[in-house]
């Protein structure tokens, strides 16, 4: 993957661990996270509090050498942009057969194996995450960094605390996903690669 570096940090780091913005025909400032926008490019790291940096020094003046209209919630615009990456991801699993939820189904699913992903809503009770939490295998990996309603909307349905989502190709591109949210937003915690046999070591 290509290096870029952050205009405002002046670091250089992979694609993957930044955001590109172009400009819209209109001179405004726009999050391209697919990186397939045309026209020049600037790069923040995926970082909010870097970003709101980028905002409050008009660095994007410097960047595209130039008068850049930056809207004064382009951060927020950014995080929600994540998120909804990560969940459109989790709703074409589920559309594949490789999601799950309900606390029955991913149970299931977690003795059958293998799952990936192990979704908890944020405000998920603690007994039941742990429940589930002591099925995960080696390569399971815990997210806590959906609302029980944005989980809602990933799968059509009322009520979503628990979700599961096997292994494969989609499953590796939705961590890809979740781990840009929690490297932005900064919740690296809500993200856990350990197993049950892994946390009782500690």
């Amino acid at each position: 993957m290509n290096e870029r570096s952050c205009i405002v940090t002046r670091k250089a780091g992979p694609e993957d661990e930044l955001v590109r913005f172009v400009l819209s025909p209109d001179g405004e400032v726009v999050p391209d996270l697919q990186r397939k926008l045309p026209g020049r490019g600037c790069w923040v790291s995926l970082d909010r509090v870097v970003l709101a940096e980028a905002v409050k020094t008009r660095a994007f003046n410097r960047g595209f050498k130039g008068e850049a209209r930056i809207p004064p919630d382009l951060a927020d615009r950014v995080g929600l942009l994540l998120r909804q990456q990560a969940l459109s991801h989790l709703s074409l699993a589920r559309k594949a057969g490789e999601a799950v939820c309900g606390f029955t189904k991913v149970e299931e699913a977690l003795q059958k194996g293998p799952v990936r992903l192990l979704l908890h809503a944020a405000e998920a009770s603690g007994d039941g995450n742990r429940k589930l939490d002591r099925l995960k295998g080696p390569s399971t990996l815990s997210c806590g960094i959906f609302t029980s309603v944005e989980m809602d909307l990933a799968f059509g349905r009322a009520n979503v605390i628990h979700a599961a989502v096997a292994a494969g190709g989609l499953a590796e591109r939705l961590v890809g996903y979740l781990r840009r949210v929690a490297k932005y937003e900064n919740l690296d915690q809500k993200l856990d690669d350990q197993p049950k046999d892994q946390e009782a070591g500690r």
